[in-house]
């Protein structure tokens, strides 16, 4: 079998001491992709920078809204030319994050809004992060998306986003939460459509169960599939190539059937 990590920050810093034993430890789980999203300038530098070395890594552009406050024009600039040199296939990791706050609000939706309008200047595909804050994030999307291939990650079943990732469609990064007990994300999953669904590490966060307070790896993709093929009545193998087939749609431009 093989497997896509559609979200996994191997440019993480808790990567950093042994990142080749954790993509062994990947390889042997059979993951064979990976999607690496930046969080901030650095971030996105050291993902570019991964996919000149790690084969299989796919890396992501973009600024996190707990950074959203740093975001000006020198560093759309910088993102610009980062996507100009062909280097670089999907933009993200951008969004909303009302829980922490880290950046006011109203310049969240300001730098979401812009790096969605680059994203489409570019023509590609993008990771969007969405955290309590579901009302603007459907209105954003909504307005600034059309045509755009949207990746919900962290997808924790909100019942607005899945309404308008079904309308449009997006596709759904499915991760640890999955095997948390009684999350409301298991109920909603036969509301996805198989050919919108990724699989999804977020590592090194968001550990499933039972790794709940370790630090996440992609290796740990297998336990988040194991968990939906349960819930789907669907085997492994099965989930395997429905997925990674998935993936190859969402970043080369034919969006779920």
């Amino acid at each position: 079998m093989h497997w896509v990590d559609a979200h996994a920050h191997l440019n993480s810093p808790e990567f950093a001491a042994d990142l080749d034993a954790t993509v062994e430890r990947a390889r042997a789980a059979g993951v064979e992709r990976f999607l690496c999203p930046g969080y901030d300038l650095p971030s996105s530098r050291a993902a570019v920078q991964l996919a000149g070395h790690v084969p299989g890594l796919i890396a992501a552009i973009g600024v996190h809204p707990h950074d959203a406050r740093l975001y000006d024009d020198a560093t759309e600039r910088e993102l610009e030319t980062l996507f100009a040199s062909g280097q670089v296939r999907v933009a993200g990791e951008m969004g909303l994050d009302y829980h922490y706050d880290n950046s006011p609000r109203p310049i969240q939706r300001d730098v979401l809004r812009r790096q969605l309008r680059l994203a489409r200047r570019f023509s590609v595909p993008v990771v969007i992060h969405n955290r309590e804050s579901d009302a603007d994030m459907v209105e954003i999307l909504d307005a600034e998306a059309a045509g755009t291939r949207v990746m919900l990650h962290a997808f924790d079943g909100s019942e607005a986003l899945l309404e308008l990732g079904r309308q449009r469609g997006f596709f759904f990064g499915i991760g640890g939460f999955l095997t948390f007990r009684k999350h409301p994300l298991a109920d909603c999953l036969r509301l996805l459509p198989d050919s919108s669904l990724l699989l999804e590490t977020d590592a090194p966060y968001l550990s499933p169960h039972p790794f709940r307070g370790a630090r996440n790896e992609p290796a740990r993709i297998v336990t988040i599939a194991q968990r939906l093929g349960e819930l789907l009545g669907v085997d492994l193998q099965a989930l395997a190539r429905l997925t990674t087939t998935n993936f190859s749609r969402f970043l080369d431009g034919a969006g779920p059937g």
